[in-house]
């Protein structure tokens, strides 16, 4: 929901083009260079979306037939059409973690054996922060059990970082300590960031090459994108560090739900994601939604008679006065 403020916008219209399908375009190759440095890698890919920085993390390290171990809640299992099966020819095997974390108990019998009759495990994937897990932060200790054990097994670590910057803001560990721990990471600029377009996905110098592959199979090459690369930039110099607002007025939404009978927060606010549910059987649940909606709060119906809520750099402090105020008269 975010959108481009006007310097964002100035910096696009002045930014540096070549043409990045031919590999020339110098805004790109400045933005990848940037996030593989800050993450602690070797190299990196932008493209369009977040679910194409997944596909390709996962298409680029695995073979048609592979499984992929990940959270049954997770954004590429629920909300990316199927993408890893349909092109990469992938299983995936969801597990039931809390809030989205995998159970680490449970992780050694989710591997394959080695025989014929199974699929070959070949990559573990994890979400940081959690979208469906009410943007919760994955604990960096149990990140670094995963990706302990998976070294042990032998398998590929991909993380969606689609808003890991949230996660560094929040915690203060830098990005290249949670990049230690995965072997490819998907990074989205278009969220809480505020550019209009775009992801990297970062990993060693060959997973990108053959990334590169992938997303020129799936068209996923743009030209003149320094462009949209700008925004990148400009994201990266002024909208990490005021995530810490976004955090903060999420917290006040969180506060407000509380107070409201009837309804119950589904998971403690840790960044700027907040998902409760209606769990009065007496509230007509597509009234309330539609009350809000009404008074100009969009919110986001998530099943369950659960409604989620995400602040942003274009929500202010007044704009959560008001929604306090709308709260205490429904």
């Amino acid at each position: 929901m975010t959108r481009p403020s006007a310097d964002m916008r100035k910096a696009m219209s002045q930014a540096q083009v070549g043409d990045d399908v031919l590999g020339d375009d110098p805004t790109v190759i400045s933005l990848e260079e940037r996030m593989a440095a800050l993450l602690g890698k070797e190299s990196a890919v932008y493209v369009p979306s977040g679910t194409m920085a997944n596909l390709l993390g996962l298409l680029s390290q695995t073979r048609p037939g592979d499984e992929v171990i990940l959270d049954g809640n997770c954004h590429i299992f629920n909300y990316e059409a199927g993408g890893a099966s349909v092109i990469g020819g992938l299983q995936l095997h969801p597990m039931n973690g809390p809030d989205g974390f995998l159970p680490l108990e449970e992780l050694p019998r989710a591997v394959r054996p080695d025989n014929i009759h199974h699929p070959h495990t070949s990559l573990i994937s994890v979400e940081n922060t959690h979208n469906r897990g009410g943007g919760r932060i994955y604990p960096f200790e149990q990140l670094e059990e995963v990706y302990r054990f998976a070294k042990d097994k032998n398998l590929r670590v991909h993380m969606d970082g689609a808003r890991l910057a949230n996660a560094v803001v929040a915690t203060g560990i830098p990005f290249k300590k949670y990049g230690a721990l995965a072997d490819s990471i998907n990074i989205c600029f278009s969220k809480g960031m505020g550019a209009p377009v775009g992801s990297v996905m970062i990993s060693d110098r060959e997973t990108v090459k053959r990334a590169r592959y992938w997303r020129k199979r799936l068209g996923g090459g743009m030209r003149q994108s320094g462009i949209l690369a700008q925004a990148c930039h400009y994201a990266l110099d002024n909208n990490i560090e005021r995530l810490a607002e976004d955090h903060l007025l999420a917290s006040r939404v969180g506060a407000a739900i509380e107070k409201k009978p009837g309804l119950t927060l589904s998971f403690p606010v840790e960044t700027n994601i907040v998902i409760f549910r209606v769990g009065d059987e007496s509230i007509d649940f597509e009234k309330f939604t539609k009350d809000l909606e009404n008074a100009g709060i969009r919110v986001l119906a998530f099943g369950n008679r659960s409604v989620r809520i995400v602040t942003h750099l274009d929500v202010s402090p007044a704009d959560i006065d008001y929604f306090e105020s709308v709260m205490s008269g429904l």
